[in-house]
């Protein structure tokens, strides 16, 4: 059986949380382990640290302000922040970025949030897991600045458009994709680029309990995604790809070990 590792798993403050051991039992049964953990505000992130404790190399985590929770960024956040990357359970800094669908903060705050963590990713030397949405200008523009010195960078739930991938690819960027990629009526413009996205540069994920994968059949009895689906994503996106399902499988894989630096963390 192919193994997986599911990059962006929402399992806190969600509707997976009160299920989390049969959650990752249930994706280590097809395969899929380690879960990447997100961590979408200080408090989250702190959470996340602990339950990654009581699943050693089932879980993992991030440790970041995601811009919906900007708003909340204060003086000492990066302080903060930085003494939550120091746990060896924290594979990178995140989920931060933009988002200017929502506006669920001001959007000067969520720049200022998202410059503070992409230094703190400078300066700890670890990559980033990143989130953007109808702010390409401003999120690529900030970027920029931070790339060239960034371990690494991850644009999860990748959906934009052709000219953005190929800015992204061209500033290195690692893109996540998701369940979105198997929707008839959203994913379309997505399943035309996934080909053109570079071997080494793909990560796949479920960003589970959310995007459900429209086209799975039988469709199951719960509209909440699962990191379990991530095979079938995975299978999907290698057809489109014209690749072979295992080989595509396994060099997710590999990515995903390589970016959040995964052999360092079982050692």
């Amino acid at each position: 059986m192919p193994s997986y590792i599911d990059i962006a798993v929402n399992l806190l403050g969600s509707a997976l949380e009160p299920d989390t051991a049969s959650i990752i039992q249930a994706a280590a049964g097809q395969g899929v382990s380690p879960l990447i953990v997100i961590g979408s505000d200080l408090t989250e992130s702190a959470a996340a640290i602990a339950i990654c404790q009581q699943y050693p190399n089932q879980l993992y985590c991030t440790a970041g302000v995601h811009p919906h929770h900007a708003s909340g960024w204060q003086a000492d956040s990066s302080k903060q922040q930085a003494e939550l990357c120091q746990a060896p359970q924290v594979v990178a800094v995140g989920e931060c970025g933009l988002d200017y669908n929502r506006d669920f903060s001001p959007r000067p705050i969520q720049r200022q949030a998202f410059i503070a963590q992409l230094a703190l990713a400078v300066e700890l030397q670890m990559p980033v897991l990143m989130h953007e949405r109808d702010a390409h200008e401003d999120f690529i523009a900030i970027l920029r600045e931070y790339r060239p010195q960034l371990s690494g960078a991850l644009l999860h739930c990748f959906t934009g458009t052709h000219a953005q991938m190929e800015a992204y690819i061209d500033l290195d960027l690692h893109l996540g994709i998701t369940g979105w990629v198997c929707d008839e009526r959203r994913g379309q413009e997505l399943a035309q680029l996934v080909p053109f996205i570079p071997q080494n540069r793909i990560l796949i994920e479920t960003d589970s309990p959310y995007l459900l994968p429209r086209s799975m059949r039988p469709k199951p009895k719960s509209s909440k995604n699962k990191p379990e689906y991530l095979p079938y994503i995975a299978s999907y996106i290698a057809n489109l790809r014209g690749e072979n399902a295992d080989e595509f499988a396994a060099r997710c894989y590999q990515n995903s070990v390589a970016f959040f630096n995964l052999d360092r963390v079982h050692a």
